[in-house]
């Protein structure tokens, strides 16, 4: 379903999430305070504006409370990340994400108002220290401090050539299959009948200490 999404800050990270969405066909307004950055997403995004969002009477001018999702990706000015995420709240956008660039920050983020709230440089460092370590965790994203999504590659015996019913992943590991890659074929929400085949990638979500339960299975 198309949906309308402002994305506040355009460094790295808003630029990806602009192009990801925009190549969904969704609904994209780009905002930033930088000429050069708006100019990049100008034949990509639906809307790009020049604009500093710290000022409420603009964004109150850009209607951004009927927007379905705002995110703010302002990056090192945390002054200002802060500032607009309570902003863009009490102008009644009903779902906020905003990016953190401490613990501390991503507190004071939550209490005021944002629902979601990410560490881009945080998590990518560990996908990449997971990937490194654990070469069958192909992806990594905690969700919370306790629990944990990842993509493994199924390449134990053990595993191979058995239904999901049979490998009882809930039972043995807590974990819960929400998708099976087998190449470029995906099953989501998978059966219990779906048999797992060598070098399949199962997404996976639970316990951060499951997941590296299973994961240790894979490298026995």
């Amino acid at each position: 379903m198309k949906q309308n999404f402002a994305v506040i800050g355009l460094g790295r990270f808003g630029t990806s999430i602009c192009r990801v969405l925009a190549a969904e066909e969704q609904d994209v307004l780009a905002i930033d305070v930088n000429e050069e950055r708006v100019n990049t997403l100008a034949a990509v995004t639906t809307q790009a504006i020049v604009a500093d969002a710290q000022d409420e009477e603009t964004l109150r001018s850009l209607e951004i409370g009927k927007f379905d999702h705002v995110i703010v990706a302002i990056g090192k000015n945390i002054q200002a990340n802060i500032l607009v995420t309570l902003i863009v709240k009490e102008l009644g956008v009903p779902d906020i994400t905003a990016k953190a660039e401490n613990d501390t920050h991503a507190r004071v983020l939550k209490r005021i108002g944002a629902d979601q709230v990410v560490h881009p440089e945080r998590d990518m460092g560990a996908r990449v220290a997971h990937h490194l370590l654990s070469p069958n965790i192909l992806n990594y994203l905690a969700i919370n401090d306790d629990v944990t999504m990842a993509e493994v590659k199924m390449t134990s015996p053990e595993f191979v050539g058995k239904s999901l019913t049979e490998l009882s992943f809930h039972q043995r590991f807590g974990l819960t299959v929400i998708a099976i890659q087998h190449g470029d074929q995906v099953t989501v929400s998978p059966a219990g009948s779906d048999v797992v085949q060598l070098n399949d990638e199962l997404s996976v979500v639970g316990p951060t200490k499951a997941v590296d339960k299973l994961n240790d299975q894979m490298t026995k």
